[in-house]
């Protein structure tokens, strides 16, 4: 049961038509999810120890700046983003992807930043200058292989044509800016009305 739970996400990002057909129609829902949370949290935990560990060459995160809570956001709070951005354009467009198949393809599509980049965590402390363009290599092709899966992911799930699949990409990125903006604008009021109230304390404070 374990090595089948190992093999399938591997065999999907080998065969992404096969493996996200099955991932939609044949294979267990509950058992996608979990496997999901776990690569989830691999690549966090991945982007940690590439932050803490990785050769000076290419790191740009000095250890003593690392805060881990932010390196997990930044794995976490894109991949909500565009699950809830993508669910809502799609339930707009006649999709047929569910938010949890839409949320489990998404992180499966994540697997070749973890199964490329983890080795670098290492093999970057033994490369030079010059040898790094293998490493700068490597990531390119890690990206591209990411969104591919996605592209593939989508299509499957949604059951869209290439052309209406690319179009909902683009748009989910462009919701994904919108809802990044407003959650600033959020926090940003949240801050003030913090200050504000501080302010108004210790002038209570003061005069008291």
């Amino acid at each position: 049961m374990n090595k089948e739970l190992i093999k399938y996400p591997l065999g999907l990002i080998v065969h992404p038509f096969n493996g996200y057909w099955d991932l939609k129609y044949e294979s267990n829902r509950k058992t996608n999810l979990i496997l999901s949370i776990v690569i989830l949290f691999l690549l966090s935990v991945t982007n940690i120890l590439h932050s803490q560990y990785s050769g000076f060459i290419i790191n740009l995160v000095h250890p003593n700046e690392l805060n881990s809570l932010l390196e997990v956001t930044y794995v976490v709070v894109p991949v909500l983003f565009w699950c809830v951005a993508n669910w809502s354009l799609t339930t707009l467009m006649d999709g047929e992807g569910k938010f949890v198949e839409i949320f489990t393809s998404t992180c499966f599509a994540l697997i070749p930043l973890i199964v490329i980049k983890f080795p670098w965590i290492w093999l970057s402390n033994f490369i030079s200058m010059q040898e790094s363009a293998f490493y700068y290599f490597s990531d390119s092709v890690a990206v591209l292989w990411f969104l591919f899966l996605l592209f593939v992911g989508n299509m499957t799930v949604h059951q869209f044509t290439p052309s209406k699949t690319i179009g909902t990409i683009v748009l989910t990125v462009v919701a994904m800016g919108f809802m990044a903006f407003l959650c600033l604008l959020f926090f940003s009021l949240i801050q003030q009305i913090v200050s504000f109230v501080t302010v108004i304390y210790q002038e209570i404070v003061l005069r008291g």
